[in-house]
């Protein structure tokens, strides 16, 4: 399909001011100039990241030679930093474009050229599909190539911009999407380009562990954990690390973790810690986690760590805090990690918090931190992050708090949408999600009782917007057991 009233060489001079236009990140003029091209896939294609993948596909059912197709090769191209920056700096981009890509062919060469020593590394760690041909080559090339016409490296791109909720789908298209999807190297791609999606997996009283895209807003129920009856039984901790869902129990034979792989969909025993425990401090930032402090197997309570590394499986133990606790929570803020509140071993609330330096490999104690503590009835403190600013939902006063750095206090921002105090905490979920704040809590109703999934942002001046239902989950109790987010 040709865009009508665009003369070849017009079509080119459109194609290099909107590589121009993805360097400096004008997305009105960008959209402006797809305006220009008359062609509203190509539009869409490139406006809605979500959408890539339907566009592909009636894009390109053409000649191999499509303008288009080297429309959203340049865009993809610019945009995820194939050109070095010193030839973008030195160059006016239309003649940089020009001179990498003539009418028929991309150079890959040129590219590679100025491929740095990371993105080479995740070049060599592709997955390889090798085809047999079978004698009809027509039958067969559906295999040879993600997009005809396309190359694969082009083509992975567009599929990291795509939703991860289509990928156990375009999984079953054929072999070689199959291998793509289940290697993990689009969530590699993903995190290189800071492509993420966040979804909720959540575990209540009624309902065993589902995931929520709120993008969507579409419910996924994950396969049954095939755990003993204790562990089904007992309370747990669960924590979200790159693409695994780890969920801490206690078996019949000690303490375990049962981890669920995204890329595989299934459940599988997790690498033990170095000294399991229960009742710990917990976060997340990408691919590592951290545990601290909580209760060993006798009910010590402890002031070691150890990190999680999802891509190697492996604990590393790290440096104490300086003080044991337990029932307290952990968060990652401005590249440390932190704890706070929770109960000494001498059953003593604790007010002050700690800050791990990663580089240093020291604790920082912080005094006053959390004042009020946390008392042995309640649950660990509340608390999310949200652009590196730290939240936290008061379990007496209904009310969410915001902390001030500077000054190592706490202000008011906004009500709750839900009851805290009636529980002591208990059974409710304060997460962050991307740039947003969740609230998920049971409510009862004539009809039964249901979990509610409260939305907030908390922008500058925004205290006073309402919170927004994103969901109204029916038959699973008022209890939020378990609550992870996972961010890939």
């Amino acid at each position: 399909m040709e865009a009508a009233g665009i003369s070849p060489a017009a079509r080119l001079d459109v194609i290099c001011d909107l590589s121009n236009l993805c360097v400096l990140g004008l997305i009105p003029q960008l959209t402006k100039k797809m305006e220009d091209l008359q062609d509203c896939d190509c539009k869409s294609l490139v406006a809605v990241p979500g959408s890539v993948v339907l566009h592909l596909f009636r894009l390109f059912n053409q000649q191999d030679n499509s303008w288009q197709k080297y429309t959203l090769a340049y865009f993809l191209l610019v945009r995820n930093e194939y050109f070095s920056r010193d030839s973008r700096k030195h160059s006016d981009g239309k003649n940089q474009l020009l001179d990498c890509c003539d009418d028929s062919e991309l150079d890959l060469d040129v590219l590679y050229a100025d491929l740095d020593s990371k993105e080479l590394e995740l070049k060599l760690q592709k997955p390889v599909v090798k085809t047999q041909s079978k004698g009809d080559s027509s039958a067969s090339g559906s295999n040879d190539c993600f997009f005809p016409g396309l190359h694969d490296d082009l083509a992975q791109d567009c599929l990291a911009w795509a939703s991860r909720s289509d990928y156990p789908s375009l999984s079953c298209l054929n072999k070689k999407f199959n291998l793509l999807i289940n290697s993990g190297y689009l969530y590699r791609l993903r995190r290189k380009y800071g492509i993420v999606e966040h979804w909720v997996y959540l575990a209540c009283s009624l309902m065993p562990w589902e995931a929520f895209d709120p993008s969507r807003k579409r419910w996924m129920r994950l396969p049954r954990m095939p755990c003993d009856e204790c562990f089904s039984c007992a309370d747990k901790e669960s924590l979200a690390v790159g693409t695994q869902l780890l969920v801490f129990g206690r078996e019949y034979t000690g303490l375990a973790i049962w981890m669920y792989n995204l890329l595989a969909r299934g459940w599988s025993r997790c690498t033990p810690m170095n000294l399991p425990r229960c009742l710990f401090a917990s976060g997340s930032f990408g691919e590592i986690a951290i545990v601290a402090g909580g209760c060993d197997k006798n009910g010590q309570v402890l002031k070691s760590a150890e990190l999680y590394n999802s891509e190697t499986g492996h604990w590393e133990t790290l440096p104490d805090m300086n003080l044991p606790r337990r029932l307290s929570s952990g968060f990652f803020m401005d590249g440390k990690f932190y704890v706070i509140g929770g109960v000494s071993s001498q059953r003593d609330s604790l007010t002050c918090g700690e800050e791990y330096n990663l580089e240093t490999r020291t604790w920082r104690r912080i005094h006053d931190m959390y004042p009020g503590g946390t008392s042995a009835s309640q649950s660990p403190p509340l608390v999310a992050v949200v652009n590196n600013q730290l939240y936290a939902a008061d379990q007496a006063t209904n009310v969410v708090k915001k902390y001030d750095k500077g000054n190592n206090t706490w202000n008011i921002v906004k009500p709750l949408p839900v009851r805290a105090d009636s529980s002591n905490g208990w059974g409710l979920a304060f997460k962050a999600c991307g740039d947003r704040l969740l609230v998920i809590g049971g409510h009862r109703v004539p009809r039964g009782e249901v979990i509610l999934l409260h939305s907030w942002c908390p922008e500058d001046g925004n205290g006073g917007a309402d919170w927004e239902v994103l969901s109204v989950k029916e038959r699973a109790g008022v209890f939020v057991y378990n609550c992870a987010i996972m961010g890939c």
